[in-house]
């Protein structure tokens, strides 16, 4: 424990008594991580009166040098973990012992911390302490090192989430004389060879898990098939090395399914019965699931001229989910349902999602419902919940809905237009006036769909229309979980949040140099607002550089993720926020659902208290489990448009620069949705020089370069499908630009020499 060490009240130095100085703050937070606020440290310190404010000059000061950044109310130093995290066990020290590294990490370019793995003791009454080994992925408590030569953080393994042996995914391919190589699907994987004994049931074009073998220093290392996953020409071949790659649970185990076919349809019961309320769904038109139905009226409150009165529905998936069942163990491994173009993998058996927890049309359906009532400025000036049976009125598309109102009905439309869509477009209007006043961040990013053909291979790829349908149940959405969390609130329940943090300092300062190029300027510090980044996106739009401003504002943001702890929601402007609306396909929602039915006395299936004990494991077990999603989601996408124009190779396309490193240029292809990589080192016989301000690489000669965003022709040269992986080649000649950008770093060298003499090694893609 730190001997507090003083200063006089609002000086640097003096007697042991007043603010402690910054060297013990800073010690003080760093062993503290997770008693760090304000208030925190001034208990801590015995601080009182006047000095706190100058507690709070030191603290601030700390923050603008960059040596202090906020997760929460909590202050920590920069690189600092959270105090429960998801580890990847990656190797041993030279004692052995077990190193780890986050599962996930900011993509900013720095380099996940290092961790040391603590040999846990067997706790009394608790069992045997688990046992993790390389390759692992555990959950684990962090904790401050006071080893001033080893790792900064060390762990204690609280949960072994996932076990791995060590297997990467490969496409066998026969070699005369027996055996085989393994083509890597990895970008910068290597090839391995296969020895005839160890090619088990594996044939030429098979997707295979491989163990890697001891091998000599020269050559293809070698290895051993541990299983057959298919054939990589197969249907849906390609999410399979997505969901192999990033462990993600597919197949039910029997127990599971075996509960969910036991499950039974609800009677009324104590349920209110809200079935002739004409609740619809509204959602996309190939949705299997329906968690949600709304309604909206005008309110007939005379206090409350011009209000409305909103209805959401949400499936009742806590009925049937209980805590510590079978299917609740099932559905927080997965955390939730995973989306590729030609799979779903649901975080629920398809006997609850697709059937007794699907607002079906017409089928007497249970359901947890808030009731909201907004004023004719859009404030929500009331809410309840309610646990119900309803019957949905009607199943719509959002692009027949959208119809409806812009007015072409079809026969299922025209009979709800005057009582039921009417109203609920009214409301949203009411609603917007809320979000207009709330300003929330307004980051408007098109959204890539892949059409598959018969085939699983790309057919089309397009960017659907966004429309008002959308952002009505978007809005009634986001109030419903509003609702939810204040409620949580204000009965002291505890709950998951949905947090966003806003960014980081470092982050801030980034996107502050480049907006310096363009004579646009950013809030600093504890002024930074969402709207603060609006009014940018704002004296950006119809300029040359609109797209480019919306890609660095995009990068700056943090990563939402799920948290006991309230800090609320940095792009929405929420001070109160949780997950309420998806329970069939969230666990976090699912924990929301059980929080309301336990604290408002709404019958069975509410929160445990080994469940509110566990809130902070599960909260960082399921944001790593969103993030595993989001990644294989998104490499499904890069590899199946790879493979759709590996046939096009040679061929040129219209581009835009999307991003610049050091090694070269990223370009995407509007059309497809593709990214790409031109390395440093192709793009001519001048020496690069990467700016990070302006976000450009310059020819120290020509002053020609390329800047993020702008258009650029290319060719492609290479496609590898297997890896997501395009390689383009500059077609465009660089601009001239400006003397600002060329003089940036005229003094720097060997960032990206191209011309053969000077030229650094290629890096792969």
């Amino acid at each position: 424990m730190i001997l507090p060490k003083r200063t006089a009240p609002g000086k640097g130095n003096g007697p042991d008594t007043g603010v402690p100085d910054r060297e013990t703050i800073l010690r003080f937070i760093a062993e503290h991580p997770t008693r760090a606020s304000k208030r925190d440290i001034a208990k801590a310190f015995s601080v009182r009166g006047h000095d706190r404010i100058v507690l709070k000059g030191i603290l601030r000061d700390l923050e603008d040098e960059g040596l202090l950044t906020r997760r929460r109310k909590q202050l920590i130093r920069p690189g600092a973990l959270p105090p429960v995290t998801v580890l990847d066990i990656t190797s041993r020290d030279e004692d052995g012992a077990l190193i780890g590294r986050p599962a996930e990490w900011p993509d900013d370019g720095s380099i996940a911390p290092a961790v040391l793995i603590r040999h846990s003791r067997q706790t009394k009454g608790k069992g045997k302490a688990p046992v993790a080994g390389v390759g692992d992925r555990v959950l684990a408590r962090i904790f401050s090192s006071d080893d001033n030569v080893g790792p900064a953080h060390t762990a204690r393994i609280m949960k072994v989430l996932d076990r791995q042996r060590g297997a990467t995914l490969g496409v066998y391919r026969e070699t005369p004389g027996g055996g085989g190589r393994i083509d890597p699907i990895e970008r910068r994987g290597k090839e391995i060879n296969i020895d005839p004994d160890h090619v088990g049931k594996a044939k030429d074009g098979d997707l295979v898990e491989v163990e890697a073998m001891r091998s000599s220093r020269f050559g293809a290392p070698r290895g051993k098939v541990l299983g057959v996953i298919g054939s990589v020409a197969s249907e849906k071949a390609i999410s399979m090395i997505a969901i192999h790659a990033h462990g993600i649970p597919y197949r039910f185990p029997e127990a599971v399914v075996a509960e969910a076919e036991k499950a039974k349809p609800v009677s009324l019961g104590k349920r209110e019965d809200w079935r002739r309320l004409p609740l619809v769904t509204i959602d996309p038109a190939d949705a299997k699931d329906h968690d949600d139905a709304v309604f909206a009226e005008a309110d007939d409150n005379p206090a409350n001229k011009g209000g409305v009165v909103v209805y959401v529905a949400i499936a009742d998936v806590a009925h049937y989910v209980r805590s510590g069942s079978a299917l609740d163990r099932e559905a927080l491994k997965r955390g939730n349902s995973v989306y590729f173009p030609d799979r779903v993998v649901p975080m629920l058996p398809e006997r609850i999602s697709n059937d007794l927890c699907s607002l079906k049309e017409g089928v007497d359906r249970p359901a947890l419902a808030v009731r909201m009532v907004f004023s004719a400025e859009g404030r929500k000036i009331g809410h309840t919940f309610h646990r119900i049976m309803m019957k949905s009125f009607a199943r719509l598309s959002y692009p027949q809905a959208q119809a409806a109102i812009d007015g072409s009905p079809d026969d299922r439309t025209e009979p709800l237009l005057k009582e039921i869509l009417r109203p609920l477009w009214q409301a949203y209007s009411v609603l917007s006036r809320g979000r207009d006043r709330r300003q929330p961040l307004e980051l408007d990013i098109p959204e890539r769909k892949l059409r598959l053909n018969e085939d699983g291979r790309v057919d089309t790829v397009v960017i659907p229309e966004r429309l008002d349908a959308h952002r009505l149940i978007e809005e009634f959405m986001i109030q419903a979980n509003v609702a939810a969390a204040e409620t949580l609130e204000n009965k002291r329940q505890a709950l998951v949040f949905r947090v966003h943090d806003a960014p980081s300092l470092a982050k801030q300062e980034a996107l502050r140099d480049f907006l310096k190029t363009l004579d646009i300027s950013l809030a600093k510090g504890g002024h930074l607002r969402a709207n603060s980044f609006n009014g940018i996106l704002a004296k950006a739009r119809g300029k040359p550089y609109e797209v480019m401003v919306g890609e660095m504002v995009l990068r700056s943001q943090s990563q939402a993720n799920y948290s006991p702890e309230n800090i609320g929601h940095f792009g929405l402007n929420l001070m109160k926020y949780a997950h309420f609306t998806s329970p069939i396909r969230r666990y976090a929602d699912l924990i929301v659902h059980r929080a309301l039915i336990g604290s408002l006395g709404l019958g069975d299936g509410g929160i445990t208290p080994e469940e509110e004990a566990s809130l902070e494991e599960i909260s960082a077990e399921i944001s790593t489990f969103e993030r595993r999603a989001m990644a294989a989601e998104r490499e499904t996408v890069d590899r199946l448009i790879a493979h759709h124009l590996a046939d096009r190779v040679g061929e040129e396309f219209d581009g835009r620069v999307s991003g610049v490193t050091k090694a070269g240029l990223f370009v995407s292809l509007q059309q497809f949705g593709a990214d790409g990589f031109i390395p440093v080192s192709t793009l001519g016989l001048d020496y690069y020089i990467y700016d990070e301000a302006h976000q450009a690489l310059v020819g120290e000669k020509t002053g020609k370069g390329y800047r993020l965003g702008d258009s650029v022709e290319v060719r492609l040269a290479e496609a590898i499908p297997l890896a997501g992986a395009l390689r383009f080649e500059m077609l465009s000649e660089g601009r001239k630009l400006s003397a600002a950008t060329r003089s940036f770093h005229k003094s720097k060298r060997g960032a990206s020499r191209s011309n053969g003499v000077r030229k650094k090694k290629r890096r792969g893609y």
